[in-house]
């Protein structure tokens, strides 16, 4: 008989033993509930858990093993005297097996017993494979809501996690993995997957616990987010003892008001544009049409500009209607061409266009040498197989129209958050109660600048006040939008506001010299026509701010803010200094629109 392995040593002498993690409440800053966590003798070659694992694998006890932590968390639990909620890993074929070798009441039995209430008991469901019986799983699950055991889902997002799994089981928990967790204050990415699946959780009815919370800033935008609970080493590290509180740096982002500064996701070309727009559902020609059987079918649709010649569902070439029914018109060309193929008078290059192309390559095709599509239009094909037409008005309008609205997102010259992204950021301000202040920048004498040195110095000078805004602001407390032309808006968080807002100005108006030439600069500015035509003398651009301080209810809407952002930039575009802070009287408030 062989003898038994390290891991089966272990758990018959009992020298295993659980560590409790807490998961906090991100909305109170209380705690939760405790993951229990195995582990082996402290300072020995087996403490880690992973090394535990590998060895019930080698030693063929993955479910004896299993069990085995389940049995010490609850008994651990129970001489704590079950201070509060339990979680409990424990994989989805490990209970499906519990359930047929032991019975359907194993664990509450065990839990009974431990001293522990199942009304207190959380199993953590995790997927080390993929489930072997679903029905068998049902079944389990059944067993253990009925005795009053609620259900997680583990690590969602790591890989081996199911939607599926999710959708059948509908768990009362799902824990976040802690990729889409860790550095969330800065992946744009990340921080859309926590977005859609608090959507997919609300349509489970399940609540959300992220894990692997280890900074300030990312535990800011989960409170931000609405996220409901936390765990990771920022809340609370895995302990014997039991925790009372999270830890003083969680509570102090828990009891600020201040919100997160969060990522802005660049929307730029964003494929499916054609989607949303109406295709022409134009009947195609197959390979074998001749001109009679073409002329026919445009007599029988006046309305198409052009038809598509294809090769079963793969479209070839492209006949404009107009230049084909000019050569039909043309004397005896029916006698002798009628009954030839129409592909002779086609455009076999035409311009094909999928539902799911991005703005970019709508561009490649509006500036390429070949304009033809303003006369033919183009293919549309949906991948690979023709779906309709489209006229070439039709692409520049989408084209456009697309570009108008990432403007809205980002500022293509800056790449700053544009006018949607300001407003919701002035929103989430408002909703937290935080006090903050709106700062209006403008450029002063812009214009005569532009006309002189041209757009692209203009532009040059935009990037400088955006670059300079950006590098006097702190990244995690105060917000840069840009609004447009050489308009911005700032938020501030940071209490240091006034002397950020004040180097800006500063700095702005010893760089900004150096976009002048020489004669300007010694002269202190340049000769140019005003908007009325009249040539004058206009100083060096310089740079104004106005800010406006939001008190706790002061104001109800985005558009209030940024009203009164503006009028302090008209003051401040008369004061000396480029900087005018605007004090609100009691009056003025008490008059300020929906209050």
């Amino acid at each position: 008989m062989l003898a038994p392995g390290p891991l089966a040593e272990l758990m018959a002498t009992q020298a295993l033993h659980c560590v409790f993690q807490p998961i906090a409440d991100l909305r109170t800053g209380s705690i939760f509930g405790h993951e229990a966590l195995i582990r082996g003798p402290v300072g020995s070659a087996w403490h880690r858990p992973d090394v535990l694992l590998a060895l019930a694998a080698q030693e063929d006890l993955l479910f004896e093993f299993e069990l085995f932590c389940v049995h010490t968390a609850l008994a651990q639990w129970g001489t704590l005297g079950e201070p509060g909620r339990l979680f409990v890993n424990i994989s989805a074929d490990a209970l499906v097996q519990a359930v047929r070798v032991h019975g359907s009441k194993a664990i509450v039995d065990t839990a009974w017993q431990c001293g522990v209430s199942p009304r207190m008991l959380v199993l953590e469901l995790t997927e080390h494979e993929r489930v072997g019986d679903m029905g068998q799983l049902h079944m389990a699950v059944q067993h253990l809501h009925s005795a009053g055991v609620s259900l997680a889902l583990d690590d969602f997002g790591d890989g081996r996690s199911s939607l599926r799994l999710w959708s059948e089981l509908k768990p009362a928990y799902v824990k976040i993995d802690k990729y889409f967790t860790h550095d969330l204050s800065e992946r744009t990415e990340s921080l859309q997957v926590v977005h859609a699946l608090k959507g997919i959780a609300e349509v489970f009815g399940s609540v959300l616990i992220a894990e692997g919370i280890e900074t300030r800033d990312d535990l800011r935008v989960l409170r931000d987010l609405g996220m409901a609970y936390g765990q990771g080493y920022l809340l609370g590290r895995p302990a014997v003892a039991v925790m009372e509180r999270i830890e003083a740096d969680a509570l102090a982002v828990m009891s600020d008001r201040r919100v997160a500064v969060l990522p802005q996701l660049q929307h730029t070309a964003r494929p499916g544009v054609l989607r949303h727009l109406p295709v022409i559902q134009a009947p195609a020609a197959p390979l074998t049409c001749t001109n009679n059987e073409l002329a026919e079918l445009f007599k029988l649709r006046p309305e198409l500009h052009a038809i598509a010649v294809v090769d079963g569902e793969r479209p070839v070439a492209l006949i404009n209607r107009q230049q084909f029914m000019n050569h039909y018109a043309t004397l005896y060309f029916r006698e002798v061409h009628g009954r030839k193929p129409c592909l002779a008078y086609a455009n076999h290059s035409p311009r094909v266009v999928e539902l799911d192309y991005d703005v970019d390559e709508l561009v490649g095709i509006l500036t390429s040498q070949d304009q033809r599509y303003l006369s033919d239009g183009f293919i549309v094909t949906d991948n690979g197989r023709y779906v309709g037409l489209g006229t070439g008005d039709q692409l520049v309008r989408s084209v456009t129209e697309a570009r108008i609205e990432a403007a809205r997102h980002a500022n293509p010259l800056t790449f700053l958050p544009g006018n949607i992204p300001i407003s919701m950021h002035i929103d989430r301000l408002l909703d937290s109660g935080t006090e903050f202040v709106a700062c209006y920048a403008d450029l002063n004498h812009f214009k005569p600048f532009n006309d002189q040195y041209g757009y692209w110095r203009g532009d040059e000078m935009i990037r400088l006040v955006a670059r300079l805004c950006v590098g006097h602001c702190d990244a995690r407390r105060d917000f840069v939008g840009h609004v447009g032309g050489d308009d911005f808006m700032i938020l501030f968080q940071s209490n240091n506001w006034q002397q950020r807002c004040e180097d800006i100005i500063e700095e702005f108006a010893r760089e900004a010299l150096a976009l002048f030439d020489d004669s300007a600069r010694q002269a202190g500015g340049i000769e140019a026509e005003d908007r009325h035509g009249v040539k004058r003398f206009f100083p060096c651009t310089t740079l104004s701010i106005g800010a406006v301080r939001i008190l706790r209810g002061q104001y109800h809407s985005a558009e209030q803010v940024a009203n009164e952002a503006a009028l302090a930039k008209h003051e401040a575009k008369q004061s000396q200094s480029g900087l005018f802070v605007r004090e609100l009287t009691k009056a003025h408030q008490a008059r300020q629109p929906g209050r």
